[in-house]
């Protein structure tokens, strides 16, 4: 079975959320690694992260799917704030050794102009200087919903991403609602789009979701997540996820627009299924 879980706010600690996690169930669970919408981490603390790792594997949690902060592009025309985001990204893979083992997630980012072609280029160089420190934690490119002019919204660009940086530690995040919204049918033809993934990227690349119904129609490039069930993609796509063979040891991250009560319902919901 996959394992479930939400985002959780990280304000009072890596074992804080291990303990709220558990409280709605929870077996998984994701977390901003700074502000999401700016620049500030809040300092770890070594104690609280080891009595967290120690939490975590007592409760037989599966692995956390971390995320970057939505302002982190490392592919901006700006060459002074491309050179910000790449330091963001090395600064959050060493952070993440104080829970080590588990995903960091993000999204590859904008290219503004440049192309897709010099947007891989620039995504690549910064993930190969942050991933040659060798910390212990697994990077993951977010599949998005290819509107204006993010990179990420195919898996033809994502899989150029991957063979420029050339490691095995880096893997691919598929949003649900990202790729319905990106023009890949997963209402009508799951098998279908996990054989394209498979034939393009691997299926030993995929290594989490985020589980998000759409607010939006199929193809429509927006990115909206609506709570499941409550979508354009409706529940039983959601249960033909869950029971799927190959993503059967996945963790599951809600992204939807909900509180905990609202998360813990879902998660029973998705365990239902």
């Amino acid at each position: 079975m996959p394992y479930f879980g939400c985002h959780l706010s990280m304000s009072k600690g890596d074992l804080a959320m291990v303990r709220t996690a558990q409280s709605i169930g929870a077996d998984t669970f994701a977390f901003f690694t700074r502000d999401p919408r700016g620049s500030r981490a809040k300092p770890k603390d070594p104690k609280d992260s080891a009595a967290a790792v120690e939490a975590l594997r007592e409760g037989g949690f599966g692995p956390l799917v971390a995320h970057g902060a939505y302002t982190m592009n490392l592919c901006t025309a700006d060459p002074e704030a491309r050179a910000f985001a790449a330091g963001i990204l090395e600064e959050d893979l060493r952070r993440m050794a104080a829970l080590p083992g588990q995903f960091y997630n993000f999204h590859p980012g904008c290219h503004v102009g440049q192309g897709v072609e010099a947007a891989v280029d620039q995504i690549a160089g910064a993930l190969r200087q942050a991933m040659a420190h060798g910390y212990p934690v697994t990077v993951l490119l977010e599949t998005m919903a290819g509107k204006g002019t993010e990179v990420g919204g195919t898996f033809q660009e994502l899989k150029m991403i991957l063979d420029a940086v050339g490691r095995e530690d880096l893997g691919i995040c598929l949003d649900t609602c990202h790729v319905y919204d990106g023009g890949y049918d997963i209402v009508a033809d799951l098998d279908g789009v996990l054989a394209e993934f498979d034939r393009v990227i691997g299926l030993d690349k995929l290594k989490a979701l985020h589980l998000n119904d759409s607010k939006n129609p199929f193809a429509s490039h927006k990115d909206r997540h609506a709570c499941i069930g409550q979508g354009s993609l409706g529940v039983d796509t959601f249960r033909l996820i869950c029971r799927h063979p190959a993503l059967a040891d996945k963790p599951m991250i809600l992204e939807t627009p909900n509180e905990l009560p609202g998360y813990q319902a879902e998660i029973q919901l998705l365990r239902s299924l």
